[in-house]
């Protein structure tokens, strides 16, 4: 991991920290810091690099950084639960309702996805009201019924459904429950610098479908301690997958091919682009 990585974590993580510390002792207090305590950060990572690279301080991305992390969090600990995905462990660790409760875990999920909106509106974000006000449109379409919500519907409809997706189907899913929120954290310097978002949404798209291979090779290949989540439920529950559709081979080839258009798309940016490419790169080694 790079420097700049670990500085871009260590900002983030510290933004949580103090802003989770006004919420009290609560239950859903306790699980939004269970939440959104550890995880490789790479939402983040995109969205502060994306935000350097056109001028933007860390002191105002921190916002967008902590929101898209916080907004994750949300999702995962929503789709843990027994009426979507029925995960017991997450990160290595149980997950929200099973550490606590299931009505715990909605109301945690509920507060996360509220403070990610509060986050990127604060005025501490930016000076400019219409530049918060573009962040929080852009966050909640990716999120939302045309984003990251209709993604994780077609994947639940996907599994009793009369014959298995198409590689093109599975691309159109997970493009919205993968690759919205990475778009959007990809978007924000050119949002906040009202700049081109050309370049970056190229890399952040291929990204997001390489991000999603990658998934798709560790539910076959991985390990549950080394995920620290449970894996083959995919294979096991006989769904489609780009691993199923391409074959183990044939997917890290396009998972590489992908990051290497990502990598390509940011050749505007010169050796100021570094670290988004090194996380291209990171994105199909990891196997978590």
């Amino acid at each position: 991991m790079q420097d700049r990585q670990r500085q871009v974590i260590t900002s983030v993580e510290a933004c949580l920290t103090h802003t989770l510390s006004r919420f009290g002792d609560s239950p859903v207090a306790q699980g939004m810091r269970y939440a959104t305590n550890g995880g490789k950060r790479i939402r983040a990572v995109l969205a502060m690099e994306s935000a350097r690279l056109h001028g933007i301080d860390d002191a105002q991305s921190v916002f967008a950084g902590a929101a898209i992390e916080t907004l994750h969090a949300y999702s995962l600990v929503h789709d843990d639960l027994p009426c979507m995905d029925d995960d017991d462990m997450r990160r290595g660790q149980p997950t929200v309702h099973i550490k606590w409760d299931e009505a715990t875990a909605v109301l945690v999920g509920d507060a996360l996805q509220a403070l990610a909106f509060e986050l990127v509106a604060s005025p501490q974000t930016s000076d400019d009201p219409g530049v918060r006000a573009d962040l929080a449109l852009g966050l909640a379409q990716a999120a939302g019924g045309q984003g990251m919500v209709l993604g994780q519907a077609l994947d639940i409809a996907a599994e009793t459904a009369a014959s298995p997706l198409t590689l093109g189907q599975i691309t159109a899913l997970q493009a919205g429950k993968t690759g919205a929120l990475i778009t959007w954290a990809a978007l924000v310097g050119p949002r906040m610098a009202r700049a081109d978002q050309t370049a970056l949404k190229t890399y952040a798209d291929a990204l997001g479908l390489a991000f999603q291979i990658q998934d798709d090779i560790i539910d076959v290949t991985g390990d549950a301690a080394a995920a620290g989540k449970a894996v083959g439920k995919d294979e096991a529950a006989g769904k489609a997958t780009f691993v199923s559709l391409l074959g183990l081979g044939e997917a890290k080839r396009r998972a590489q091919t992908l990051v290497d258009q990502a990598c390509n798309a940011l050749s505007i940016y010169g050796s100021e682009a570094e670290t988004l490419q090194q996380l291209a790169r990171f994105v199909i080694s990891r196997q978590m």
